[in-house]
């Protein structure tokens, strides 16, 4: 990851000369690859309305800008973000946000374009209806200047800025040897960055207690996650969290998975699930009861293979969607524009890449004209089209592993998102409908390798559709629901409704004399897996010093983490006792732990509890 960032830093050069660089040569337009002949395969797709898989959150769909980029302002960009669906854009720009001071609009030791301020960035964002996510700076900053920053913004300007990042890779400062992140404080320890986010936390939220705070994390499975530094007692994560626990509203990591082959590279949105339970299971362990309202940013995402290819743009649609269906608050692509320092070069797909992170082009040596759309802009784009903030993600099941689906259930009708991963096949696809009865004609939204639009067209059906070879479809389907799904907690500390548990919470029967209860609910499900929370409450009319939860499934699941209680399984049996800090209950009084797992998301019955 840090490889990554150091590439994206050396790219703000290449945006100083693109300017100069489009006045001196000639630039070609983005060329459309024409597909092969292809012969068509079949498959089938599952949609399951009545298993939620939570809500599309208010700020979820996000993309970076970057202060050194002199077109992040430039008049079509308002109407491109818009006509994506973006709803979040992220400021001042990666490892700038550790360099960058907002009073006086300057950075150490990087440049600063013009008409690339706070203000008109605001001005932009809310022009494409989306929600600024701010950067404070950490590195080279202070509390008190990141509170400034937002009684300027919500109480100066009243631009209502929710979202506020403390830092970006900090963890990238050197302490674990490599260094790319801007960190001027004499200690760059994980314990001397969580110290000082509990002081930028109440230095901010005394401006404006309002404002969700998050506090940055290593990703899980990326360096430097799980080392453990010189004088450290612990790696990163679990120092900072054991310091923060539950003073931050959403923890932060970024997504860069790189690949060895276009193939590859579609295939890393399995890491996804496996991430989130882990982050999951960190909170859990020391965010005590706010753990599950903790929300998860991936405040920068990029699949980093072939940036400029088709192979991006459909993994781009698949991964966002996937990072909603796991309860992400927030995922920002890098980025807006990013400039080239390379020369164009043919993808494993066929299409150009320019070595370029930006969606649009920043007219740099050999790229199209500023501002131009590069597939990833469209991948990103037909995220905007599957639905909007609030809908509601429903299961979607592929039988093709070419073949990626999901779907939204709208105030409409069922919207199926169907991502084509076969280069060199279309794919006629048969849909089957779970609670839901679709109408007749179905439209159609559509973006395939090498155009330079999305067309919308009008299916006879919603229950058969041919796809192109690498292609992105919403099919629209109108119609009635035959039952209503039951909508999972979103993890998202966003304004939108907080939806209720997937699936509806079981109380146990509690033998005579037991003096506990306990209510078992499954908060988040994903495919092949879920979160489930499980509530003890002492009925007894004295205290209790210990508990003992049990249950057995029906359906073959297996516990694969677990936070606030010690869980063990032996065949189907699972057993849940309590750790050293919630044994003990006054009359009345109740505690939680949770879990994950993998399998489906019903609930065991009867649930046992025991005290003692």
């Amino acid at each position: 990851m840090h490889g990554s960032l150091t590439r994206r830093r050396r790219a703000g050069l290449a945006l100083l000369t693109s300017a100069a660089l489009a006045a001196a040569s000639a630039l070609v337009a983005a060329t459309a690859v024409t597909a092969p002949a292809s012969a068509a395969t079949s498959a089938t797709v599952t949609v399951n309305t009545g298993t939620s898989l939570g809500t599309i959150p208010a700020a979820g769909h996000g993309v970076n800008v970057a202060v050194y980029d002199g077109n992040m302002n430039s008049a079509p960009v308002s109407g491109l973000l818009r006509d994506a669906g973006f709803t979040a854009v992220r400021y001042p720009g990666g490892s700038y946000g550790d360099i960058y001071h907002w009073k006086t609009h300057t950075t150490e030791g990087g440049y600063v374009a013009p008409g690339t301020d706070f203000d008109t960035y605001v001005s932009t964002v809310r022009s494409a209806g989306a929600q600024p996510v701010v950067i404070a700076n950490y590195g080279t900053g202070t509390a008190q200047e990141a509170a400034d920053w937002v009684r300027y913004a919500n109480v100066t300007k009243g631009y209502g800025v929710k979202y506020w990042e403390i830092g970006n890779e900090v963890y990238g400062n050197g302490h674990y040897g490599s260094g790319w992140e801007q960190d001027n404080h004499a200690d760059k320890s994980p314990k001397a960055y969580a110290n000082n986010v509990l002081q930028y936390i109440s230095a901010m939220k005394a401006v404006d207690s309002s404002i969700k705070v998050g506090v940055v994390l290593t990703t899980p499975g990326g360096w430097p996650d799980g080392i453990v530094g010189s004088g450290d007692s612990a790696d990163w994560n679990n120092t900072v969290m054991s310091i923060v626990q539950d003073k931050a509203d959403f923890v932060i990591v970024h997504w860069y998975p790189g690949a060895t082959s276009a193939a590859d590279s579609l295939t890393k949105v399995s890491q996804i699930a496996p991430m989130v339970s882990t982050i999951r299971s960190l909170l859990g362990k020391y965010a005590g009861s706010r753990a599950s309202s903790i929300g998860i940013a991936v405040t920068e995402a990029n699949l980093n293979y072939q940036l400029n290819s088709a192979t991006t743009a459909l993994g781009a649609a698949d991964s966002y969607l996937t990072w909603f269906e796991n309860g992400v608050m927030n995922v920002d692509w890098w980025s807006l524009h990013n400039g080239t320092s390379s020369s164009p070069k043919t993808n494993d797909d066929g299409t150009t890449d320019y070595n370029d992170f930006g969606i649009l082009s920043s007219g740099s040596s050999g790229e199209p004209p500023v501002n131009t759309p590069l597939p990833p802009y469209y991948g990103l784009a037909m995220v905007g089209k599957a639905g909007s903030p609030g809908d509601t993600l429903v299961k979607a099941s592929s039988s093709s592993s070419l073949l990626a689906a999901h779907a939204v259930k709208t105030s409409g009708g069922v919207n199926v998102v169907l991502v084509n991963k076969d280069l060199n096949n279309s794919t006629t696809v048969s849909l089957s409908y779970s609670g839901f009865s679709p109408g007749g004609a179905a439209s159609v939204v559509q973006w395939r390798k090498g155009a330079t639009s999305i067309s919308t067209s009008t299916a006879s059906s919603a229950t058969s559709i041919t796809l192109p070879p690498y292609s992105i479809t919403v099919l629209k389907a109108s119609g009635g629901g035959t039952t209503s799904p039951s909508p999972s907690p979103s993890a998202s500390p966003s304004p939108s409704p907080s939806p209720s548990p997937s699936a509806s919470p079981s109380t146990s029967p509690t033998p005579g004399g037991s003096g506990c209860s306990a209510t078992y609910k499954v908060v988040n499900s994903w495919p092949g897996g879920f979160q489930a929370e499980v509530t003890v409450t002492n009925t007894r009319t004295s205290a209790i010093s210990g508990w003992t939860v049990g249950w057995s499934y029906r359906n073959g699941q297996t516990i694969s983490s677990s936070w606030n209680a010690t869980v063990s399984q032996s065949g189907a049996a699972v057993t849940a006792k309590n750790v050293s800090y919630n044994g003990g209950l006054a009359a009345g009084a109740s505690t939680s732990f949770g879990f994950t797992a993998n399998g489906a998301g019903d609930v065991p019955s009867p649930i046992s509890c025991t005290t003692g």
